[in-house]
């Protein structure tokens, strides 16, 4: 392959991955064609990209873009994977695929500069995502102001009824 055709793949491999700084990179060499067309169809349906790369191209593009992390993911067949919610919504849907598929096999990832193993990845997609985060600190930010209304609106209510029964009575 000549200078200029290597210098374009990385410029594409650069503009494809823009700004994104959370990558998966699974083994998916061993997939067959059918498999392997399903399995990135069902990830381009969820916003999640998938790139089959020669790994020196592929490390020179992320040098390139100032990611760093991906040097020993980066060994033998790869092929990218980014996007989706946030890292644990990817390393969750990699697992999910990597259970249904046999021959799909997690290498390791990149998130924020770090580098990610196998293990790694398999514990962050059995941790809580981003919405799920957000939902508990809401709930918890929410939980005392719930529990004083309750307070002030449980005597009051029974006031209020009491007050009720007796202006009935008395207009009886």
């Amino acid at each position: 392959m000549s200078k200029f055709v290597k210098e374009m793949i990385i410029s594409e491999i650069e503009s494809r991955i823009g700004e994104t700084r959370d990558f998966v990179v699974v083994d998916s060499a061993k997939l067959d064609a059918i498999t392997d067309n399903n399995f990135r169809l069902k990830l381009h349906e969820k916003g999640i990209a998938a790139l089959t790369v020669k790994n020196s191209l592929a490390r020179r593009a992320f040098a390139n873009a100032g990611v760093e992390g991906m040097e020993e993911s980066l060994q033998g067949p790869s092929t990218l994977v980014w996007g989706g919610e946030d890292i644990v919504a990817l390393s969750k849907e990699m697992a999910k695929w990597a259970e249904e598929i046999e021959d799909l096999t997690i290498k390791g990832g990149s998130t924020e500069g770090t580098s990610l193993t196998s293990d790694d990845v398999e514990k962050l997609s059995k941790s809580p995502g981003r919405m799920e985060l957000i939902g508990e600190i809401v709930s918890r930010a929410l939980g005392p102001g719930a529990q004083l209304a309750g307070a002030l609106l449980g005597p009051a209510g029974t006031l209020a009824g009491q007050i009720k029964t007796i202006s009935e009575g008395e207009e009886s």
